[in-house]
């Protein structure tokens, strides 16, 4: 398992939303809450990507597919990815 994928819905979108440049306040905006708890979901996702500051959570995301990063889960890309290399049966 990847670090990425222990991360929530909500810590990709914060971290997405990083990695476009938004600030804390702009992204308390954006999805209806405060700075705090931007914060906090932040430093959440610092510990479990093993990052130590919002640049290198913007690297992070940039170095693993920019917006579309964490779209599919990665169980789900090996899935597909095993299912369509299996002989069609007929």
């Amino acid at each position: 398992m990847q670090p990425c994928d222990r991360l929530t819905a909500k810590e990709v979108q914060i971290a997405t939303l990083v990695w476009e440049g938004l600030t804390n306040r702009e992204i308390a905006r954006a999805i209806g809450t405060t700075e705090q708890v931007v914060k906090n979901y932040l430093r959440n996702t610092f510990d479990k990507l093993g990052v130590w500051s919002r640049l290198e959570l913007a690297l992070y995301v940039a170095s693993h597919g920019g917006a579309d990063w964490r779209k599919t889960p990665a169980w789900q890309q090996a899935s597909a990815e095993a299912s369509t290399s299996l002989p069609q049966a007929g």
